[in-house]
């Protein structure tokens, strides 16, 4: 997989409303292939950015943020309660120079001033720390003073399966609960541009839900067959779309051979679209702890990427997870240079 060209990199970025930053050094962007150890060590050789570290509480959060200034990859801008992170690193025998701290009371404080730091451009990415999802995300939607773009704001998991040939992308399993259609459409987009900026040309993209076939009485079935007429009147672009689709229908060739589907996506999906947000994060769990899956998640639509990490996430997961928040900023940068060229 490659990355083809500033102008596909320009109409990424102008889509996501990125914030003006100015950074020192550019770089060829990096092939991208399809395990997590290659995907951090190509944001390793690009600048690291500057990220909102939004309450680093715990010994967890404010380690992963370390680790992935140590990998070159961020450099972290700690928002929170400076005597306790200090008091945190301290037990835990972390290193904060290179980081900058910025001192609030609480973590509610921390979300508002991360927030703001990314607005303004002094940071290129969110990453969220020891505070609750929804607190964070609750300043991150807000109208006046939050992130919020044209686009529905939505999570992509970036999952490396053993059994699988290449990574699977799986959307939207953290944010949107019961998305509409119209939610689905941006969606839908977010995980294409996601996978075109990784280098994925013409992703396969498989709406998922029980069957095949269009039935009233299951509506995800329902949205599947409208997104796939959506992409072929042009408003989704960059993919072949196809759906319903089963999950072993989307993944295994074999099973669509003998359901006798004649699909350019069936068996060799890169992106997998869930009905809702339970079966989503059923489908990522099951991948990760019964087929040792490896998943990083970004989330998308927004000002800047935000990279939201979990208690249970290994070392290798959160510092992909960053190094995918990497590329997405540099990728913006590029297209804003091509812009005003």
């Amino acid at each position: 997989m490659q990355w083809h060209g500033r102008a596909c990199a320009a109409a990424f970025a102008v889509s996501h409303r990125a914030p003006v930053v100015h950074l020192q050094e550019h770089r060829p962007m990096p092939k991208i292939t399809e395990s997590l150890r290659e995907l951090i060590a190509a944001g390793s050789s690009l600048q690291p950015i500057n990220v909102a570290v939004c309450h680093p509480c715990s010994e967890i959060a404010l380690r992963g943020a370390i680790e992935a200034a140590e990998a070159r990859l961020i450099t972290p801008m700690l928002v929170g309660p400076l005597d306790r992170i200090r008091s945190i690193a301290g037990l835990a025998g972390l290193d904060l120079r290179g980081c900058e701290l910025i001192d609030t009371p609480h973590s509610h404080a921390s979300a508002e001033r991360a927030v703001a730091l990314c607005r303004s451009g002094q940071c290129e990415a969110l990453m969220k720390g020891s505070l609750h999802t929804d607190e964070m995300m609750h300043e991150v939607m807000r109208t006046d003073t939050g992130l919020r773009t044209a686009r529905r704001i939505s999570h992509v998991y970036l999952m490396e399966v053993t059994s699988y040939p290449k990574m699977l992308m799986i959307t939207d399993a953290a944010i949107n609960i019961y998305p509409t259609l119209d939610d689905k459409q941006h969606i839908v987009q977010n995980a294409i541009d996601l996978a075109l900026a990784l280098g994925i040309t013409l992703p396969k993209v498989a709406i998922l839900s029980a069957v095949e076939t269009v039935d009233a009485k299951i509506l995800s079935t329902i949205d599947a067959a409208a997104l796939c007429k959506m992409a072929d009147r042009g408003q989704i672009t960059g993919a072949i779309l196809d759906g319903p689709l089963a999950f072993d229908t989307a993944i295994n060739l074999q099973a669509a051979q003998v359901k006798g589907l004649i699909s350019a996506v069936a068996g060799s999906a890169d992106i997998l679209v869930v009905p809702d947000l339970e079966s989503g994060n059923m489908l990522a769990k099951q991948l990760e702890y019964l087929a040792n899956a490896k998943a990083a998640g970004i989330v998308l639509g927004a000002r800047v990427p935000i990279i939201l990490t979990s208690r249970s996430d290994s070392t290798e997961t959160r510092l992909a997870s960053c190094a995918v928040a990497v590329r997405l900023a540099h990728l913006n940068q590029i297209a804003k240079e091509t812009v005003h060229a």
